[in-house]
This record gives structure tokens, C-alpha cells and sequence, in this order.
């Protein structure tokens, strides 16, 4: 599978809100690999649905989680972008750990790294789910969802160069860790 989104609304079909997942699944895409893309890898999907969460809650828990998992302040921002099940969509870039923000391969010397797809879950997924989105004269439901590359987490963890050496066998690489 190209992503693992599909696992979301099998979710809120079967479960009422609130409610918030992590999904883990290993992805397949057909595209070329350099640094920092390869044609599989793990992805982890969220979502979170309240009566009461915005872009602004997705920003805090994401700069939060980055903050834990790296064990430093972050910096992130977010891009609007296109992403079928989200409106608004946004992909979520955070500073490059390999070069600190000052250009390498696995950025491609832009400084910064996508991390994530993300946004507001879009009105006609709560509907397919039987859920009543949000309207704006209150009620309703809205939350937010987001897909991230864990192999793009350790990378930038552990400082990896090249994502295509998690597949590529050498027991040189493996054996640091």
C-alpha cells in the first residue's frame, strides 16, 4: 500500500469520538530513491477527533513530540499541500539534524527535511465514517490527521546520511547500533 490512511476511517466507523490513533505499517511506493526517499519503508499515521481541536493543537503536539524524541528544541514549519482525506492540508518540514539547517544531501541543501503529511480531517471523511463533521454553528466533529516516515525519524536521530541504508544489507551500518 502507498499509505496507510485507509486504517482512519475503518477506525471511526467502528469507534466513537474522541479518539486518537497512531497506526504503524510498512509502505510501498513506486518512485525513485535518492538520500532522502526509498520505494518502501514504515510510516506512522495519526488521528485525533474532538469537538474541539484546530491546526494550532496539531502545531503543539508535533513541536512537543519532536522536542521529546530528539531531546532538544526543534524548529518546524508548515507548508500548505494537497493531501486527498485533509482540508486544509499542510506538510510538516523541520530543520535538518544531519547539517543543522545549513544544506546537505539529505535535505537537499535546503537546510530543511519534509517529516510529515498532515492536516484537518476533510468534512466528507467524517461523513463516509457516519460522523457529523463540524459546522461552524457548533457541534459536530473535527479533528486532525498526519502520516510520518519512521525511517526519516531515525535518520535524523542518529544522524544517518543516506535512508537507503537501512535496506541495503551492509553489516558495517548495521552494527553501530
Amino acid at each position: 500500500r502507498t499509505h496507510t490512511s485507509p486504517v482512519q476511517v475503518r477506525y471511526m466507523e467502528k469507534n466513537q469520538p474522541p479518539l486518537r490513533i497512531i497506526v504503524p505499517g510498512r509502505i510501498f511506493r513506486h518512485e525513485a530513491t535518492d538520500a532522502s526517499h526509498e520505494s518502501n519503508f514504515y510510516q506512522i499515521e495519526g488521528l485525533m477527533v474532538e469537538k474541539e481541536v484546530s491546526v494550532a493543537n496539531f502545531k503543539a503536539i508535533i513541536q512537543e513530540f519532536f522536542q521529546r524524541f530528539f531531546g532538544k528544541p526543534v524548529k518546524i514549519r508548515l507548508i500548505p499541500s494537497f493531501f486527498p482525506f485533509v482540508e486544509p492540508g499542510f506538510q510538516v518540514d523541520m530543520t535538518c539534524l544531519n547539517c543543522e539547517g545549513r544544506g546537505c544531501s539529505v535535505c537537499s541543501q535546503t537546510g530543511w527535511l519534509e517529516m510529515m503529511g498532515a492536516g484537518m480531517v476533510h468534512p466528507n471523511v467524517f461523513k463516509a465514517a457516519g460522523l457529523i463533521p463540524h459546522q461552524y454553528s457548533g457541534g459536530g466533529w473535527q479533528g486532525f490527521a498526519f502520516g510520518m516516515g519512521l525511517d526519516r525519524l531515525a535518520m535524523m536521530k542518529y544522524k544517518i546520511n543516506d535512508i537507503r541504508l537501512f535496506y541495503s544489507g551492509d553489516l558495517r551500518f548495521l552494527n553501530q547500533f
